[in-house]
């Protein structure tokens, strides 16, 4: 394993932040936001002066400051500003409902919350239950009573030293996605994204400081953390933030203005992007030399068509909320298309089965992994933490198996597998197939009981524009799976949606498909 090399006392924000002043990138863009452009320096005092406003508010060590706020430097001067003094920083996702912040918020026992004006609305509900809430800052107009993001940075000074933190120290925390339910507080390190960049950024996929770079994956998760902000920051390169939603016409238009030469995505996120080049005719991403995808397996026909159409490989991998950033990958030179990739070097994996035994070349078990960016645990959740973190190792709940020259192969989340006919099927398989067929945008598979109470698989299916749901439509879909695949992993029923229930990551929430299967009958 190729470790990282770290000192005892690590500060995470000298490392991404202060040591480009010493190394001659003041005046350097980093940050490209609409029409500001952030340089190194600015970055650095404006870190700073928001480290120095919440120590004024009493922000001690290891107490947590929670943000809501979209990607815009305001969220990147609150992140690495909170960390600097030894606090820790929690980033939530900014898509979710009251009942989903009360939840974070007082589970988090978060003393500060930093808001987006235009958010407020879902915190104003649940005032009154916050319990450890203290100050509210809002970034942008309309704080009303709060602290005002702008006024306390005009007011507080642009030199601080960061605090004299262990490279052990909590840094921040991210909430896993809740592909299953309640999310939990992955606690993370202040070497944890020294680790992930260096691993990853530099050695797997070779960032350099000359990158532009562009992620759809937002700064509140793990996969668009390190995308859009510490990876760039790692290697002296520049990032360009979209505090909008990403849909595919706002993000050419992104990729149209700022030329940014690595882009980051999500499968669902390159489906739609292609089902939009191919209607207008576009064939150019300008200046982009690398694409990389995470958080669900990229279908094979997604590479091809994407590869024919722009010229561009996209590196599929995987990562986790737990582990940081992507720790198996394709990478340039070595890409199978439809798997994962190879293991990232630094990271170790095996394949086992339900008693701990480890598997060879072809067979399908728990992928287990180790490696020097795994989160400390999970926060008062002690019964998961030992459930998923096992000594070096940690569980990622993912079934794969792994073929002769090293590459993995994605079969599904441990709960998904279904016995159909006595043969296992993993609704990965299925959705593989279906998007190959011209009609279907993307799918979802679950296995719900027939009359008999034999589980089958059933398949909720977006179709793309100018297809019509219809009853010849599902017996086609029906011969096309059978045809490609082994006849018994067929969706015995189909049923055509407007969309898939999904996390922020863009992952399928399959608990909710299989709540309204249930509902359904």
């Amino acid at each position: 394993m190729c470790a990282v090399e770290l000192p005892d006392r690590l500060n995470a924000a000298a490392v991404f932040v202060d040591s480009h002043l010493h190394q001659g990138r003041a005046d350097k863009p980093v940050i490209l936001c609409g029409d500001r452009t952030i340089t190194y320096k600015a970055l650095s005092e404006g870190v700073n002066r928001f480290g120095n406003a919440i120590l004024d508010l009493g922000i001690r060590m290891e107490e947590r400051v929670a943000i809501i706020v979209p990607d815009c430097p305001e969220f990147v001067y609150a992140f690495f500003g909170t960390m600097k003094i030894g606090a820790v920083t929690i980033p939530m996702n900014t898509l979710l409902m009251p009942a989903d912040y009360e939840y974070l918020l007082n589970d988090s026992r978060s003393q500060i919350l930093v808001i987006h004006s235009s958010l407020l609305d879902r915190i104003e509900p649940i005032r009154s239950k916050l319990r450890y809430i203290k100050d509210v800052i809002v970034v942008g107009e309309g704080a009303k009573g709060d602290l005002s993001f702008q006024e306390l940075m005009a007011s507080s000074s642009d030199k601080l030293e960061p605090a004299d933190t262990s490279k052990d120290d909590s840094a921040f925390w991210l909430y896993s996605s809740g592909t299953t339910g309640f999310p939990k507080g992955a606690i993370h390190l202040h070497h944890d994204m020294v680790v992930a960049a260096d691993l990853y950024a530099q050695q797997t996929i070779a960032l350099a400081e000359s990158d532009v770079s562009f992620s759809v994956a937002k700064l509140f998760f793990a996969y668009g953390l390190g995308n859009g902000l510490y990876f760039p920051l790692r290697t002296g390169g520049t990032t360009v933030l979209l505090p909008d939603r990403p849909a595919p016409q706002k993000v050419f238009e992104v990729i149209d203005r700022y030329q940014p030469t690595v882009f980051y995505s999500v499968p669902t996120s390159y489906a739609a992007l292609l089902h939009l080049a191919e209607k207008e005719g576009r064939t150019s991403l300008g200046n982009v030399r690398m694409c990389v995808s995470a958080g669900e397996p990229l279908p094979k026909p997604i590479f091809e068509k994407w590869l024919d159409r722009f010229g561009v490989e996209i590196y599929d991998g995987i990562g986790s909320t737990e582990i940081l950033h992507i720790f198996i990958s394709n990478r340039p030179g070595c890409v199978k298309p439809g798997s994962t990739g190879q293991v990232v070097p630094g990271y170790a994996a095996r394949i086992v089965g339900d008693d701990g035994k480890e598997f060879g070349a072809g067979q399908v078990g728990a992928l287990l992994i180790k490696g020097d960016s795994i989160a400390n645990g999970y926060w008062n959740k002690h019964e998961q933490t030992k459930e998923t973190f096992r000594g070096d190792w940690i569980n990622t709940h993912d079934k794969f198996h792994v073929d002769e020259d090293g590459y993995y192969w994605y079969a599904g989340r441990t709960d998904d597998m279904m016995k159909v006919s006595g043969l296992a099927v993993w609704p990965a398989d299925v959705e593989s197939v279906l998007a190959c067929h011209q009609a279907v945008l993307e799918s979802g598979v679950v296995g719900v009981p027939d009359k008999d109470g034999l589980i089958k698989p059933r398949a909720y299916i977006v179709l793309k524009d100018k297809n019509a749901a219809s009853d010849e439509l599902v017996k086609e879909l029906q011969t096309f799976v059978k045809t490609n695949t082994q006849p018994h992993k067929y969706p015995r029923t189909i049923i055509f949606v407007d969309e898939l229930p999904k996390t922020a990551t863009g992952k399928i929430k399959r608990y909710k498909l299989r709540e309204r299967a249930q509902a359904e009958g």
